[in-house]
């Protein structure tokens, strides 16, 4: 067996030999390249005199080596998993307790105003409207006492609902007299639109059919919200007084009073409580719906005109002094307040600002908007807890802003546009257009997470 092993050296040195002498008038270097390759062959014969143990052992290490790098890639991944699920449980508990504040003000790019598409129908100024809970249509309502149903997407018209004539009987129902408010229910199953003649006439939003008629209010209807999640209807009116009613059912269910003044603005979420614009009280009030208590605030120093909240928390209001509020529920003032939010108008020493006209929020975000006659809508961002309110940039529309409304998903911002106020005829804008102005809102991509 010693004679067998030492074959393999005794045939290497004769090859060396060999290749020596018969190589021996070649340069070094040409020598060192023909026995490049047997070196490459001794390295082969040397994995081939691996034993079988050694051979386990080199594939187990690679296998564990294998296990490892497989175990710390679940283990990023689990970690990744976990901070999505905790990030999703935290959105939760913020949205349940109404202070859920997603940032996505910053993310909005500036829109190009050749992208703004206009709707054009009605033959006075838009007073309101409602965006349909999946983003695929709107509901405007105008001076001119028609409703019209517009298609997102295509921009046309799916149904109008023309105005009534007093007095008349066997036409279609519709309005007489300018249509003030709307709202729609999140099930996207009703809509409601109040009047300047007293009325709430609830619809079959899809097909736009006639369902019921409130009464009991004793003026103007001005505002109208619906619970989301339910089909309890809020209104309010220039009687002053907060109407609570069962659309479902067709029924009223009470009356709340407080306001010293004609109400002109509400809204509600999911909550059974709503919020309201006192005018010329100069109070905005939260209304606890079971307790039929209210909570009672201050702090613009002209009409408040209209109001929305953000989330169940906090909301923004606007006046005619040309402020603009941001307010939490535990604070009975402003936690922000924007004075000539939309700048001033008049000669030199008599300048008066912007009325703030209509004011919009996107769900749950940082993200404000507002309206006036200055021909701009402004985009806001609330700053940390809603404590500040920046200003991001001014999209050019000629006429009074009466109605903002972002879409659900925040894709756009839909604005009513006319040559007057909603409420009255103190000016006319001649130059403006009566429409309905979809704003695409595109967001800047995010920049990818580190180690992505």
């Amino acid at each position: 067996s010693s004679r067998s092993g030492s074959t393999p050296s005794i045939l290497k040195r004769r090859r060396r030999d060999q290749f020596s002498g018969t190589f021996g008038r070649e340069s070094s270097e040409e020598a060192e390249s023909y026995l490049a390759p047997r070196r490459t062959e001794e390295e082969e014969e040397e994995e081939l005199e691996e034993t079988a143990q050694e051979k386990k052992l080199r594939l187990a290490k690679v296998y564990l080596e294998q296990l490892r790098q497989q175990e710390e890639e679940k283990a990023e991944a689990r970690e990744f998993e976990e901070d999505q699920v905790a990030g999703r449980l935290k959105e939760d508990v913020l949205e349940q307790r109404g202070r859920l504040q997603k940032s996505v003000a910053k993310e909005i790019q500036v829109p190009d105003p050749a992208d703004i598409r206009i709707l054009r129908g009605h033959q006075l100024s838009i007073t309101c409207l409602v965006v349909t809970p999946d983003d695929l249509a709107i509901f405007s309502a105008a001076k001119d006492c028609t409703i019209i149903k517009w298609s997102v997407e295509s921009g046309r018209k799916l149904h109008v609902i023309p105005r009534a004539k007093k007095g008349a009987e066997g036409q279609p129902p519709g309005h007489s007299t300018h249509v003030l408010c709307m709202a729609i229910s999140s099930d996207g199953k009703y809509l409601a639109s109040g009047d300047r003649s007293k009325l709430i006439l609830i619809w079959e939003a899809q097909s736009c059919q006639h369902l019921y008629t409130f009464t009991g209010h004793r003026d103007a209807v001005s505002g109208l919200a619906f619970r989301r999640g339910t089909h309890q209807l809020y209104s309010t009116s220039h009687d002053r007084s907060v109407k609570v009613w069962n659309v479902a059912e067709n029924s009223y269910v009470e009356t709340l009073f407080g306001h010293q003044d004609a109400v002109a603005a509400l809204d509600a979420l999911s909550r059974e409580c709503c919020v309201t614009a006192g005018a010329r009280d100069g109070t905005v009030r939260v209304w606890k719906i079971p307790e039929e208590s209210q909570l009672v605030f201050y702090g613009h120093q002209g009409s408040i005109d209209s109001i929305q909240l953000i989330n169940e928390e906090h909301m923004v209001s606007g006046a005619d002094d040309g402020s603009v509020a941001l307010w939490g529920l535990s604070k009975k003032r402003p936690l922000a307040l924007q004075r000539e939010a939309h700048g001033l108008r008049g000669e030199p020493g008599l300048e008066q600002p912007f009325w703030v006209s209509a004011v919009a929020a996107l769900l749950n975000t940082d993200l404000v908007a507002t309206g006036s006659h200055n021909n701009s809508v402004r985009l806001w961002q609330c700053g940390e807890g809603f404590r500040q309110l920046d200003l991001l940039y001014d999209i050019p529309l000629v006429g009074f802003i009466n109605s903002l409304k972002f879409s659900s998903a925040g894709d756009f911002l839909v604005a009513g546009v006319g040559q007057e106020h909603r409420l009255g005829r103190w000016w006319r804008i001649k130059e403006a257009r009566n429409s309905v102005c979809i704003i695409p809102l595109r967001r800047a991509p995010r920049p990818p997470a580190a180690g992505s």
